[in-house]
């Protein structure tokens, strides 16, 4: 009796691009997962369904990889939230505007939660990951926009500088996000807790504002 061929089942091959696709999903997820120190490059491979050898001979390094699947594009995430959000700085800045703008900060930032637990963690850890957060050019934009934002409604002569005040704002809406189950009672609601992140900032900058 003839044998009967067997047939074989071939995996079709992805080109470069998709496996670098794969591997940056998979980095992206096990990163925000376990952070930089605890996700390894083996996690990695088997959640993408590639060898170690693939990510290394496309990405280097762990580092490279940490910053091609949270560092850049969470960069890429600030740039686009300027793009929606800031209006032209020289524009009046009523307060109207300016709770909206702090309430879409706030939702951005829990959008990328994950993602910026991600950094901060690499950042406290492993800070030769996260050396160049200061570079970034999206958060460098926010800070711009935000400064020229604060320099019009506060004038000349504000007590805090503008460019100061801004960063310390920002400070202050993340970690009232990012921490927000260590810092509130068990059952605040997120609309109070907006409002007085709102209120804190905008307080802030009429303190700073020179008095007539």
């Amino acid at each position: 009796m003839a044998d009967i061929p067997v047939a074989s089942v071939r995996r079709k091959r992805r080109s470069s691009g998709e496996v670098a696709d794969r591997i940056l999903e998979a980095a992206g997820e096990e990163f925000e997962q376990s952070g930089y120190v605890g996700a390894t490059t083996a996690s990695i491979a088997r959640r993408a369904e590639v060898t170690e050898a693939q990510i290394f001979r496309l990405f280097g390094s762990k580092r490279e990889l940490f910053h091609a699947a949270i560092f850049e594009p969470l960069n890429r995430h600030f740039a686009a939230f300027h793009a929606r959000t800031v209006s032209d700085p020289a524009s009046p800045q009523t307060e109207a505007l300016a709770f909206q703008y702090i309430a879409e900060l706030q939702e951005f930032i829990e959008q990328h939660s994950r993602m910026l637990m991600s950094l901060i963690v690499a950042s406290a850890y492993s800070p030769e990951t996260t050396d160049g957060v200061g570079e970034m050019e999206g958060l460098r934009t926010y800070f711009r926009r935000g400064s020229a934002m604060m320099t019009e409604r506060v004038g000349d002569g504000a007590k805090v500088d503008p460019s100061l005040m801004v960063r310390v704002s920002f400070a202050a809406v993340l970690a009232n996000v990012m921490f927000r189950d260590w810092l509130f009672p068990a059952g605040t609601d997120s609309e109070s807790i907006r409002k007085a992140i709102g209120e804190f900032v905008l307080y802030g900058i009429d303190v700073s504002t020179p008095k007539p």
